[in-house]
């Protein structure tokens, strides 16, 4: 869920939550709470800075969590693309290193008439810059892909219902991993 608030001319002001269930530990896994402020430098380049904290649930309650310092980046490029390059600096509650990583997205999106529907793709890459005592390991990541519908609601709010398939890629001798998702978001702008 995303609420945003233009708070000065070229100013806005988000606040973000995300919950994730999972077949494979029984329901709620993962949580984030954060915020972004969003300057729009020119109409087709916005730069924003903001923070979040996420934490991991399993079955005996809260893991160890993470907070993320983040800046990004996007540039609209027209004929409906966008790109987004965003760094993150990642603080995690069992070691002292701080990981550092970069998530390039591009989006496509296509209005789909006159009355607010449209189609979305995206293609996000995670690569990590280093490794760390906590887990973070060097190197490309993760490849996420998702595509969707985005439904207006109410004048202010709309929905984006999308499939979400990610792909981590295994180190170290573990094996890579495909992971499918419903991705529901709700987005109200104030």
């Amino acid at each position: 869920a995303n609420v945003s608030k233009k708070v000065a001319k070229d100013v806005t002001l988000t606040v973000e939550g995300i919950a994730r269930w999972s077949d494979n530990v029984g329901g709620l896994f993962h949580t984030e709470l954060g915020g972004l402020v969003a300057w729009d430098a020119t109409d087709s380049i916005e730069v924003a800075i903001g923070y979040r904290h996420t934490t991991a649930h399993n079955d005996s309650g809260i893991e160890p969590n993470e907070e993320r310092l983040r800046q990004h980046v996007v540039f609209q490029l027209g004929n409906g693309f966008a790109t987004r390059l965003r760094l993150e600096e990642r603080f995690h509650s069992e070691g002292g290193e701080v990981g550092f990583r970069l998530r390039p997205q591009l989006r496509y999106t296509h209005d789909l008439g006159d009355k607010g529907f449209k189609l979305f793709a995206t293609h996000e890459s995670f690569v990590n810059f280093n490794t760390t005592d906590w887990g973070q390991r060097g190197g490309l990541e993760r490849v996420r892909h998702t595509i969707g519908i985005t439904v207006p609601i109410t004048e202010h709010l709309d929905g984006d219902f999308g499939y979400l398939n990610q792909y981590r890629f295994g180190r170290d001798g573990d094996e890579d991993q495909i992971e499918h998702a419903i991705s529901v978001t709700m987005n109200l702008d104030l």
